[in-house]
């Protein structure tokens, strides 16, 4: 667990005890913080307590607000798994809190009056925009941060390290996964997380000269003001989320702030192929920051490359090379990386293959933006698509329609699509994953693909993107 003394005998207020949350109220309590959480869900509250002295945490009260307290840290830290079968951990505290104890309360928070707190800290998936207590929070002078704020804080009492952030529309996933896989790859300790793996404050800090590799979220720097990365990466700004933004515009300038937040020595790398991305190009180099511009249409030999191919992944790639160089890791480590490199989940992501056809899930692609790559990388694709879309407009893909046998809509938004794609490519509907499958199956011809890119969201037929790519993987095995 990462802790801090900064956070010792200050007030904080936390909604959301999902992952993040858990760790959040963990690192602060264990760091001698007083803190007030709350979530709706009753479950999420309950998982937090654990009826067992050695997990560090007493009741002291039994009220409709339940308090939990730590006893006094005398130079360790006490922290708990983030599920009930998990054992509580004791770990070395730095700097234990002068106060000798932390202080754990549930309430609900838009009860209270939030000006005696030092910050409110939100999950990511809080819309900022228009959730009633951040508008509270405001009013009342509060920052309202995130737990990358909290390890930004903490950085000054971790062992000396590196920090690279990672953030774009799309490839953000696959870029931080390849530089922490090139960071292995060369023996350098290092761990990812932000909006990837495992909460950041619930990791182990790293030892001296390691390097933490973050993806961030829009709505991550958001809640971010004193990030400083020593590497900072720009992939693509494309529309997205625009329901927590203004407009477009407003959503390109949450992921400049990434830049603003570093210092002048530190590095920029930032791909120009899209306009709001060249524009903040632009304007780091007429401050004259540190930046490395990746040109569109770069050309690279990606043969050796199992789990890189296709246009996006070139740029992927040379992002994450030139992250490396920037770090000082040398070639034949980046060479090797780059060729054992295996890729992530449900991002084109090859599932199986069936008297020569492959099948390909890249249910991470939410919008045509990002289905657009897959499109690209393959030549006669049966395209699976559809889901609760963001857009009726696929023009973002339409470049690469050309590659398309035919396709089959499903969810909410089959109707839509098949509408959209009439007169492009052949195209019926299907409305189930499965009806989808079994028609693309029968149409398929050897050295085809078979490509599940929704283009949309998930969550009007699965749990999530991961849920509908895993059901895919299950049915193409199933065949």
């Amino acid at each position: 667990m990462i802790t801090s003394s900064t956070w010792a005998g200050k007030r904080y207020a936390v909604l959301g005890l999902a992952r993040s949350g858990a760790a959040t109220v963990a690192a602060l309590v264990a760091s001698g913080a007083r803190v007030v959480a709350w979530d709706a869900d009753e479950a999420k509250r309950a998982h937090l307590f654990f009826d067992d002295p050695a997990s560090g945490f007493a009741r002291i009260a039994n009220t409709g607000e339940v308090q939990f307290k730590a006893p006094p840290l005398q130079g360790r830290g006490w922290g708990w798994g983030l599920s009930a079968n998990e054992p509580p951990v004791d770990r070395p505290h730095p700097n234990p809190s002068p106060e000798g104890e932390g202080l754990l309360r549930f309430a609900d928070l838009e009860t209270l009056d939030l000006a005696p707190f030092d910050a409110l800290i939100v999950s990511p998936g809080v819309p900022l925009n228009r959730h009633p207590l951040a508008a509270k929070a405001r009013a009342a002078g509060v920052p309202i941060i995130g737990d990358i704020e909290l390890f930004a804080q903490a950085r000054a009492e971790l062992p000396a390290h590196k920090l690279v952030g990672i953030t774009g529309t799309n490839g953000k996933s696959t870029t931080t996964a390849l530089v922490h896989h090139m960071l292995q790859t060369a023996g350098v300790p290092s761990l990812m997380a932000g909006n990837i793996g495992l909460p950041i404050l619930s990791r182990d800090p790293l030892p001296a000269g390691g390097v933490y590799v973050l993806e961030l979220s829009s709505y991550q720097i958001d809640l971010t003001h004193s990030l400083d990365c020593d590497v900072a990466v720009l992939l693509n700004i494309t529309p997205d989320h625009l329901d927590r933004y203004r407009d477009f515009e407003d959503y390109a300038a949450a992921k400049a702030r990434l830049f603003a937040m570093q210092a002048r020595e530190h590095r920029a790398i930032i791909s120009i192929a899209d306009t709001p991305s060249a524009l903040i190009a632009r304007s780091l180099s007429a401050k004259g920051e540190q930046l490395i511009k990746i040109a569109p249409g770069f050309c690279m030999d990606q043969s050796r490359w199992p789990r890189l191919q296709g246009p996006h992944n070139a740029q992927n790639a040379l992002a994450a090379i030139n992250v490396a160089e920037a770090l000082g890791l040398p070639n034949a480590a980046i060479d090797r990386a780059l060729e054992t490199f295996a890729g992530l989940p449900h991002r084109m992501e090859l599932v199986g293959e069936k008297n020569g056809v492959r099948f390909v899930n890249d249910s991470k692609a939410t919008n045509a933006e990002s289905a657009a790559p897959a499109l690209a990388a393959f030549d006669r694709i049966h395209w699976i698509l559809g889901g609760q879309a963001k857009s009726a407009s696929l023009d973002a893909a339409a470049k690469n329609f050309g590659h398309v046998v035919r396709a089959y809509t499903i969810g909410e938004a089959a109707e839509t699509f098949a509408r959209t794609l009439a007169g492009q490519v052949p195209v019926e509907v299907s409305g189930t994953l499965a009806q989808a499958l079994r028609a693309a199956v029968a149409h398929a011809k050897p050295g085809d693909v078979v490509l599940l890119s929704p283009a949309a969201a998930s969550f009007d037929q699965f749990r999530d993107f991961e849920d509908r790519g895993d059901t895919f993987r299950a049915l193409v095995e199933a065949l």
